[in-house]
């Protein structure tokens, strides 16, 4: 961690600030559920939809590109592309850095890393700070905004030169709104569900019962009894085993059975709750319920274009204001390539190729780039087809053979 003592020390961890102690938020639900951003992560439909984001996010590639004779290319030659591209840091990879920081802005609705800037003006590293003990805060004295972070027990101010930081949805446009604390209560009523399922399962997969004696027993012989009972049918492994009831016992269960609470229809209710929360195709989180052969790929391009987009273009736009100088946005651009997400089945586009090729406005070896291909040097050329007229000549020619002249040469 490149963090210094160089930074003003302010609160420590025993003594937050109170806009600190507003933005951990936190509690328990009325299910009776406490949940938390981590906790949040043990529900699996929670965990499928952060984890799906977030991995798609940190493996699409992730390029510098500068202008270059009007053209776009990629500037391998600028310090920032490795920094982007391949290693952001002396101890992560690209992918890894970019999954943390998502996570974080997904489970918390922020994300920062500290920029450790070079001798030569350019950032050099870039470190993840912990989302759970980092938020910004406007300076008293200079009315501008700083971060404060806590690392270790102990607090940091930190300038907003030096920090990262990637919001989600907001009210305010400094600080996101933390997804979990705003849906505390439906990923609540789906974990109680989860729980109340492993309950029910562990006790024999049978609801509550009575066992009822025609005589008194006395305090010990009702707990020697309970006890000898459970013994003996609970748990997955004790069912369907034969009970013996002596003495004029008799067994009456009572309660209401899970089918007629709709417990699995509440369980996958909350499932489809939580993948409208991070707007994930229930199909990407095994929820193949609703899913057919024809209605998948669309949802997959719009997972690209409506859930994957926005948390793209927050990247995009974060790294090119917090890492470029006002020059250098002018002619250089971070940008991920989705190209691949984007690609439907091999004769849909192979049939757009065809469109594009006879239209004249891409290259065989622009067709071939997008295929992953080896580039041809004979293919570099754009054609067009030689059957097109334009409609104002059509219709000179008919003028010229109503007054006896020829039509289209």
């Amino acid at each position: 961690m490149f963090l210094s003592g160089l930074f003003e020390k302010r609160e420590s961890i025993s003594n937050p600030s109170q806009e600190f102690v507003d933005f951990m938020g936190g509690g328990v639900t009325t299910s009776g559920k406490s949940v938390s951003e981590e906790t949040a992560l043990t529900y699996s439909a929670v965990f499928a939809c952060v984890n799906v984001i977030s991995e798609t996010l940190a493996s699409l590639p992730l390029f510098l590109y500068g202008k270059k004779k009007g053209a776009k290319e990629k500037a391998r030659d600028h310090p920032l592309y490795e920094l982007l591209h391949d290693m952001p840091n002396e101890e992560m990879t690209s992918m890894t850095f970019r999954q943390t920081l998502q996570v974080h802005l997904l489970l918390r609705g922020n994300c920062y890393a500290e920029i450790e800037w070079g001798p030569n003006g350019f950032p050099r590293a870039l470190w993840p700070l912990n989302a759970a003990s980092t938020w910004p805060e406007r300076d008293k004295k200079t009315k501008k905004i700083v971060y404060k972070t806590i690392i270790d027990g102990q607090g940091y101010t930190l300038p907003a030169e030096r920090v990262l930081h990637i919001p989600g949805l907001s009210l305010n446009g400094r600080h996101g709104l933390s997804p979990i604390g705003l849906m505390r209560e439906t990923i609540g009523l789906g974990m109680a569900a989860e729980e109340y399922g492993a309950r029910f399962f562990s006790n024999g997969a049978k609801p509550g019962g009575v066992l009822e004696h025609p005589g008194n027993l006395s305090d010990p012989a009702k707990k020697s009894l309970v006890k000898s009972w459970n013994d003996m049918h609970r748990g997955l492994e004790n069912q369907h085993r034969i009970a013996v009831l002596e003495e004029g016992l008799t067994y009456k269960q009572v309660g209401i059975p899970p089918e007629d609470a709709q417990f699995l229809e509440t369980r996958k209710f909350q499932v489809s709750e939580v993948a409208r929360i991070y707007r994930v195709p229930p199909h990407m989180i095994a929820d193949l319920e609703k899913a057919t052969f024809s209605n998948i790929e669309h949802q997959g391009i719009e997972f690209v274009s409506h859930t994957m987009r926005p948390w793209l273009v927050r990247w995009e736009q974060a790294l090119r204001w917090k890492l470029m100088t006002s020059n250098e946005r002018k002619n250089y651009n971070a940008e991920f390539n989705v190209e691949g997400l984007l690609r439907g089945d091999t004769k849909s586009r192979y049939d757009a190729y065809h469109m594009a090729l006879n239209d004249g406005w891409m290259s065989g070896n622009e067709v071939r780039k997008l295929e992953n291909l080896e580039e041809k040097p004979e293919l570099n050329e754009h054609l067009i087809n030689g059957n097109f007229t334009l409609v104002k000549a059509v219709l000179n020619a008919i003028e010229n053979i109503k007054k006896g002249g020829e039509g289209l040469e």
